[in-house]
């Protein structure tokens, strides 16, 4: 498993957590980074770990990772093994990775089974309650793995982030690979929607908007505030309210696809 630290069950004192070996040269860093990926993804991300961004990046994660502090999620590129660009049909982009033990999984917005949803969590699953009718789910099933099955891309801006410290790793490079990637969507997907929720994730609008008439890809940007707390019920664009899910699905059905949102 692609630079998990084996330390332990979920309720254990040990936590699973990212570990990136330093000394690698350009190769063994995209081999690393390549582990498990799909293959109509590896071109994009094994060119962006042989440039000088992912190099950077590389290098700053195997220092921090080196300096035995606990960084989240324990793989995250999990994503791309589950999902091919043509398969996705609605594109969830965030800010970056929960920063508590056992909380990331790799799935933006996420958690494990088990694992009781954080506040952010609880605000989605609120919203789609409230919006399209999708009861509450219980405190330990909250998993978003039946949306990436039906293909939903759940993704940060950011893919990781240090225990205690939100939007410790933002700017450090990883925003260039996501834009590669949502790059990658728009060019095979024949109908996408794509929710962007807060400042970080609609910094990317104007890439999606231009790629989007590139490729000639039909496509729907929904944006609201981030579902965090400190912003779901904040004007002028609360997520609380935001109407998302049922816009969304009644978008995908306009374009012949069936669509629904359950649990």
């Amino acid at each position: 498993m692609l630079g998990t630290d084996a330390q332990g069950e979920l309720l254990g004192d040990m936590i699973p957590r990212l570990v990136v070996p330093a000394g690698l040269n350009r190769s063994q860093v995209q081999k690393f980074w390549l582990e498990g990926v799909k293959p109509a993804w590896r071109d994009g991300v094994g060119a962006f770990f042989a440039s000088d961004l992912g190099l950077q990046l590389h290098a700053k994660l195997a220092k921090d990772s080196n300096a035995l502090r606990k960084l989240f999620p324990p793989q995250p590129l999990r994503l791309l093994s589950l999902l091919e660009p043509q398969s996705v049909r609605v594109v969830i982009l965030g800010q970056d990775p929960y920063h508590g033990a056992h909380q990331a999984e790799g799935l933006a917005f996420s958690v494990a089974p088990g694992v009781r949803a954080p506040p952010s969590l609880k605000n989605i699953f609120e919203e789609l309650n409230r919006d399209v009718g999708v009861p509450l789910p219980r405190a330990d099933q909250s998993s978003l793995m039946p949306w990436v099955k039906r293909g939903v891309f759940l993704l940060n801006t950011c893919l990781t982030v240090r225990e205690g410290e939100p939007a410790s790793h933002a700017h450090w490079g990883w925003e260039g690979l996501t834009e590669q990637l949502l790059e990658s969507v728009l060019k095979a997907s024949n109908a996408c929607v794509f929710m962007l929720w807060g400042a970080h994730a609609q910094r990317h609008a104007p890439s999606i908007l231009a790629w989007a008439q590139e490729y000639r890809t039909p496509i729907l940007v929904l944006e609201s505030n981030h579902p965090s707390p400190l912003s779901a019920r904040r004007a002028p664009a609360p997520f609380i309210g935001c109407g998302h899910f049922s816009t969304a699905q009644a978008w995908l059905k306009g374009q012949g696809l069936q669509w629904d949102w359950a649990l």
